[in-house]
């Protein structure tokens, strides 16, 4: 398989708030796990996606870890099919709860969805967990893209996040949006 060469960047935000990310090119995969659509919602926790995670069996946990296949090689929390006026936190989205595969064939028990090959702007972030993640995703739609040489394209985003043992509500976390050059 290719490899491609990793750019990191960082660029300052007005208010000199420094955002650290880099760009990334990946061949196509699938996100394999257990999906719904949720109501949207940008601060605080979602107790939909709470109900989401709560349902994942035994099951479909060691199917997914069995698939899992790529980098980065973490449980994600991935969202697509926004409704259109999700930046007015309007309407639903599917949020899915899996792993990033090459594996074209899983069990009924998952879900499947192909993304494209394409370019993802990632945006490592460590603090209090989920205020950091929330507005570093904010930050990355009201701020970062305005300013940047690259818009959104129709693909999956995702996350993951790490707890750090040593603290509480304390994690690092990284966010991966599908762009293309403007």
């Amino acid at each position: 398989s290719k490899s491609f060469p990793k750019f990191s960047f960082v660029i300052s935000i007005k208010g000199g708030n420094v955002m650290e990310f880099r760009i990334e090119e990946k061949p196509a995969f699938y996100l394999a796990g257990v999906s719904r659509r949720v109501p949207m919602q940008f601060e605080g926790i979602n107790n939909e996606i709470v109900k989401l995670a709560q349902s994942i069996t035994e099951e479909q946990r060691e199917e997914m870890h069995a698939l899992q296949n790529m980098e980065p090689c973490e449980i994600v929390n991935a969202s697509y099919d926004a409704d259109e006026n999700f930046l007015k936190e309007e309407g639903e989205l599917t949020h899915l709860i899996g792993v990033l595969t090459t594996e074209s064939q899983v069990s009924d028990q998952l879900d499947l969805v192909p993304v494209e090959a394409c370019t993802w702007a990632v945006f490592p972030n460590e603090g209090p967990f989920p205020s950091t993640l929330q507005e570093t995703m904010a930050k990355v739609y009201s701020e970062w893209l305005p300013s940047s040489d690259y818009e959104v394209i129709n693909a999956p985003t995702f996350s993951f996040t790490k707890m750090d043992e040593s603290k509480k509500d304390y994690a690092y976390s990284e966010i991966w949006i599908p762009v293309r050059r403007k």
